[in-house]
C-alpha cells in the first residue's frame, strides 16, 4: 500500500515557525514513519475525540494527524498541526 503525507495550512505554519533544523528533522522523521509497512505502529490514538487522531513522537515536538477515510487504495495521513509537547493536548 502506498502512504503519503498531506500537510494542512496550520502544519505548514507550524514548521515554518520551528528553526530550520528542527524542521528537517520533523520532516525527515516523517518520510521514515510512511515509509513503513506500518506507519500507525509509531503512532498513538489520542482519546476522546470522535474522528481518530494520532500522534508521533518527535523529541518534543508532536505531529498530530487523522486518516483520510475516503480514499480506497492509497492511505493519506493529514497533519494536522506540528507543535512543542508542552502545547500539545
Amino acid at each position: 500500500m502506498v502512504y503519503r503525507l498531506v500537510y494542512s495550512n496550520v502544519a505548514q505554519r507550524n514548521l515554518e515557525n520551528l528553526s530550520k533544523k528542527e524542521a528537517v528533522r520533523i520532516f525527515k522523521k516523517l518520510s521514515v514513519f510512511i515509509h513503513s509497512p506500518h506507519p500507525l505502529k509509531f503512532a498513538r490514538k489520542l482519546k476522546g475525540l470522535k474522528i481518530p487522531h494520532y500522534r508521533y513522537r518527535i523529541g518534543d515536538y508532536r505531529a498530530i494527524f487523522r486518516l483520510n477515510p475516503q480514499t480506497k487504495q492509497l492511505v493519506i495521513l493529514v497533519v494536522l498541526k506540528i507543535v512543542h509537547r508542552k502545547d500539545a493536548y
